[in-house]
């Protein structure tokens, strides 16, 4: 196994984890908050795909998808507040953009030689990884804490626990 495939490796079982936490949930039981002021899981989602967006096309420029046309803005920090279903795109939504954006993730990551791997990571992303291999790898890591939070709203909603 070569590092572009432990790299897609990884990112297996968060997507299974995330996945199937999401799998029951309605559009309205995804605005949900597990306490107040804490994020619900339509921005966390959001965040997450806006996120995995804006760090591959740092290390990996013209490569991503576009997302849809105001898309990151709706998952900003000013955003996070609110409980406005319209501020958000849906479940269906969110979850197609996440399967584009994953899906060019990957295709960049394969298009990569070892060598570019240990290249640095840009300077205004080394507190979060110090090479472009660290940038991939901050997507499985990301999504896998942020769905660690939706097993708590799933139980706030009266959802067994699914692992």
């Amino acid at each position: 196994m070569n590092a572009r495939e432990a790299i897609k490796t990884s990112m297996d079982t968060p997507q299974m984890i995330a996945m199937a936490y999401l799998g029951d949930l309605s559009d309205e039981e995804l605005l949900v908050r597990p306490v107040e002021g804490a994020n619900h899981i339509a921005w966390q989602l959001g965040h997450l795909i806006a996120s995995e967006h804006q760090l591959i096309e740092a290390v990996c420029p013209g490569t991503m998808p576009a997302l849809p046309e105001g898309f990151a803005e709706k998952y900003s920090k000013e955003t996070a507040s609110s409980d406005d279903p319209a501020d958000f795109h849906t479940k269906e939504e969110l979850l197609g953009a996440h399967e584009q954006q994953r899906a060019g993730t990957i295709a960049a990551l394969e298009n990569l030689s070892d060598e570019d791997l240990e290249k640095p990571a840009p300077e205004q992303l080394q507190r979060i990884a110090k090479n472009v291999a660290g940038i991939f790898l901050m997507q499985p890591t990301h999504w896998t804490m942020h769905s660690g939070q939706w097993a708590v709203i799933r139980r706030k909603l009266g959802r067994p626990p699914l692992f």
